[in-house]
């Protein structure tokens, strides 16, 4: 098992505050080798800031120039002041749906930065969905889009829906209130294999994922302790998702099909994904984040082999959202979609999250020039090719369409349980 990031949560100011970032470089570097001494590779670093509408000035009516000039100077230079540091990614958090311009400078900051990160909001508080957030968010993603031809730059960007703050991953990574602290995100899916893998049962195979999830993260947590009281900083907690990585034996389709699915998208899909997540519910560990199943179509061999054949449909990744992972993620569309139908997926991501009081994310990938159905292109380490996935959608009407913000209060809520 591999740790997938420690990601470093501080409020770097504007104008950056040069002590805490040699601060955290001082913490990376210490974290980096503790935990390779225990036996678990680190894939990244990564720092995750204080929302950056909250860090810059100059968001009033008529202002938004200025904003947007002090966000990309605020990105470009703790982008370089990380790497200085040890760092290979940077999350400056999501936009914020009372700062409506904060979403328009975000496909600016994709498009001047390489490790840069953002999120953006469609949710205030909690269970309440703001209709003009979700179309921001699908004005971002459509934009974003052809910031490059393969649409990459999408990959660093995520539609955000009841997600709070402390989540290793990115996109959905960003700084609360107080000093420092870390969280680790945890590349586990292969656990998924093994313990499927080795069981003659369901209730075997249960009892091993739970047995070996809770085993990691005693060592994961007694070294993050370790180095929380030598440095002061706070330990906030293990990310622990069966996140994937592009090859078979690292897969959670492999780990669902393990458990008797012809393929992944067919009848019985639901309940594989239902158990696994069930199973993490189960192990006892400091949680921070999703700590769920991750279904990445482009991160996961097995699933974009069932994405490119034709079984495993947006609707389903959507469905199987409801008990388990962070949405929908690196899922490749067509490069002629409008923002306007995109915004029909984000809100059904929002209302999930909302009527289930979970976090969920959106990380979609239209491709300038791509139909459904042609292939992927990509060449990157962390991404197994695909096909684009067909999307049903069309524009918002009524109601829908309009500028209101409404309350989706989860079902247990009210029902007074």
């Amino acid at each position: 098992m591999n740790i997938r990031s420690i990601t470093c949560f501080i409020n770097p100011g504007w104008p950056l505050d040069l002590p805490a970032l040699r601060s955290a470089g001082d913490f990376i570097a210490a974290a980096h080798s503790a935990f390779e001494a225990a036996g678990y590779p680190v894939q990244t670093h990564r720092l995750a800031s204080v929302p950056f509408p909250h860090l810059v000035t100059g968001w009033g009516e008529g202002e938004s120039a200025t904003a947007e000039r002090q966000v990309l100077q605020l990105a470009q230079a703790l982008s370089e002041q990380a790497a200085r540091h040890g760092f290979d990614y940077v999350s400056l958090g999501p936009a914020l749906p009372e700062i409506p311009a904060s979403y328009q400078v975000i496909p600016s900051v994709l498009a001047a930065t390489q490790s840069v990160f953002l999120g953006g909001l469609m949710t205030e508080g909690a269970g309440n969905i703001s209709l003009p957030a979700v179309r921001a968010c699908a004005e971002v993603i459509h934009q974003a889009a052809t910031i490059t031809p393969d649409g990459f730059a999408n990959l660093r960007f995520a539609a955000l829906a009841n997600t709070p703050p402390g989540s290793a991953f990115f996109p959905a990574a960003y700084h609360g209130d107080g000093g420092m602290s870390f969280a680790l995100a945890t590349e586990a899916a292969g656990l998924a294999v093994e313990a499927v893998g080795s069981a003659s049962s369901l209730e075997a195979a249960r009892r091993h994922l739970v047995e070996s999830v809770q085993h990691h993260a005693r060592v994961l947590s007694s070294v993050a302790d370790m180095l929380a009281g030598a440095h002061r900083v706070r330990f906030g907690g293990i990310d622990f998702s069966l996140a994937p990585f592009p090859e078979p034996e690292r897969s959670l389709g492999t780990a669902m099909e393990g458990l008797g699915l012809p393929a992944v998208g067919l009848y019985g899909s639901l309940a594989a994904v239902a158990f696994l997540a069930e199973a993490m519910d189960r192990a006892a560990f400091r949680r921070a984040g999703f700590s769920g199943l991750f279904m990445p179509v482009l991160e996961d061999a097995v699933l974009a082999q069932r994405a490119a054949e034709g079984s495993l449909t947006v609707r389903d990744l959507l469905l199987y959202s409801a008990v388990c992972g962070t949405g929908l993620d690196t899922v490749p569309l067509a490069g002629d979609l409008t923002s306007q139908e995109l915004a029909g997926v984000l809100l059904d991501v929002a209302a999930l999250a909302c009527r289930l009081d979970k976090p969920l994310t959106a990380r979609l990938m239209p491709i300038p020039g791509k139909r459904p159905g042609d292939l992927t292109g990509f060449d990157f380490a962390y991404f197994a090719n695909s096909r684009i996935l067909p999307l049903d959608a069309k524009p918002l009407r009524g109601m829908l369409a309009g500028d209101e913000s409404f309350d989706l209060a989860p079902r247990y809520r009210l029902l007074g349980q």
